[in-house]
């Protein structure tokens, strides 16, 4: 399977970098199945950073290895995927055992109704409810050297 991964360098070897950001999954290596959505991100994260170029890097995924390591999908956004995301926004440093983590991303427009969710204004219940109906891309993160030797780099595309 193919996953790209979009930045503003060309990345051949994926390297787990530590984040004091809190992402949805933590610090990772994060890629998606949508070429779209790197594409976007891609050209996003350049323009925030003024330097580089937009790159989508593209890699071979081994999904059949996967199973033998500890890892977990959420197939849609669930009370588990919001308990996630939200212990990585409210506590960068947080560590689960996960060594890949696949599911929705909680983009700038699930904003609003996780950080309703995060200061006690909607249950989880409510927070989910609100988000099914979108169609949520997928992101993948991988985040041990381990889980990194499941990717294959194919190629880089500026986009």
């Amino acid at each position: 399977m193919l996953l790209y991964h979009g930045s503003n360098v060309l990345v051949k070897s994926p390297k787990i970098i530590p984040s004091a950001k809190g992402l949805d999954f933590g610090s990772g290596f994060y890629l998606t199945s949508s070429y779209e959505q790197a594409k976007r991100w891609a050209r996003l994260i350049t323009k925030r950073r003024r330097n580089g170029e937009a790159i989508v890097s593209v890699f071979e995924f081994t999904e059949d290895k996967m199973n033998e390591l500890n890892h977990i999908v959420y197939d849609e956004p669930d009370n588990a995927w919001l308990e996630m995301i939200s212990n990585n926004r409210i506590d960068p440093l947080y560590k689960s055992d996960y060594e890949i983590i696949v599911g929705p991303v909680a983009d700038d427009d699930t904003r609003p109704t996780i950080l309703l969710y995060l200061r006690g204004v909607l249950t989880a219940e409510v927070a989910v409810t609100n988000l099914l109906p979108r169609k949520l891309k997928d992101q993948y993160a991988f985040k041990t050297d381990k889980s990194l030797e499941l990717l294959s780099f194919v190629r880089s595309e500026v986009v």
